[in-house]
């Protein structure tokens, strides 16, 4: 098994643009940082359907309200403008933004647990001897030689489909054919119960896939199982 740069087609030029924004590492430093109500806000404000601040503090006052810490308002502050900066980049662009921000987050989040030997690396094929290529990379991967792990990022809960789940489970039996204890998750920016029932309706296999919901997302820097 072995990893291999994606291929630089017209798509990967326009996405990688859109991954070297500023505003994307912004705002996934923001979010590796923040607290659990932190991120509801940010998956709320980056759907788009208000960019007013203020109605965003009226609905979320444990961030915003009186009895809320400075500290802790001000991180929420800065949370809710980089969210609303993504929100107002338009339909089409919003959605690139936000799977860009995904992404960014579980690599920061993964790097709280690797060294050197395990490089967190992003947009990576997994290529396995006498199996042909996959076209789709992997979004974020963790290239450890004892044992590494493939993530597809997802912002909601809509974007887990057969194709994605068939893809990380291929990748875990190739991997295992070769005796290599690859580890395949699939992270959602969305709330578990929501990833649940979307995964309950597939019929592809995800049993031995990982779910990463906005809930846990904290331990992707733990090295849970």
């Amino acid at each position: 098994m072995r990893f291999q740069d994606a291929a630089k087609d017209a798509r990967a030029v326009v996405y990688a643009g859109i991954q070297a924004d500023p505003l994307v590492a912004r705002a996934g430093a923001l979010l590796a940082e923040a607290t659990a109500a932190e991120r509801l806000l940010a998956r709320a404000a980056m759907n788009g359907e208000r960019t007013d601040a203020g109605t965003w503090r009226r609905i979320f006052p444990t961030l915003f309200g009186e009895d809320a810490e400075d500290v802790l308002r001000s991180h929420a502050e800065l949370v809710l403008a980089a969210s609303l900066e993504i929100a107002e980049r338009g339909e089409a662009a919003r959605s690139s933004y936000r799977g860009a921000v995904v992404e960014e987050l579980t690599a920061r989040l993964l790097a709280r647990r690797t060294g050197p030997d395990a490089p967190v690396r992003r947009e990576r094929r997994v290529l396995f001897d006498g199996v042909p290529a996959e076209i789709h990379p992997y979004d974020v991967t963790l290239e450890s030689a004892a044992r590494p792990e493939v993530f597809d990022c997802k912002w909601g809960a809509r974007g887990i489909n057969a194709d994605v789940l068939n893809q990380l489970d291929d990748a875990r039996a190739h991997a295992a054919d070769e005796e290599v204890p690859l580890r395949v998750a699939i992270v959602v920016f969305d709330a578990h119960r929501s990833c649940e029932i979307r995964l309950d309706r597939s019929t592809a296999e995800h049993t031995r896939t990982r779910l990463v919901a906005l809930e846990s997302l904290d331990e992707l820097g733990e090295g849970r199982r």
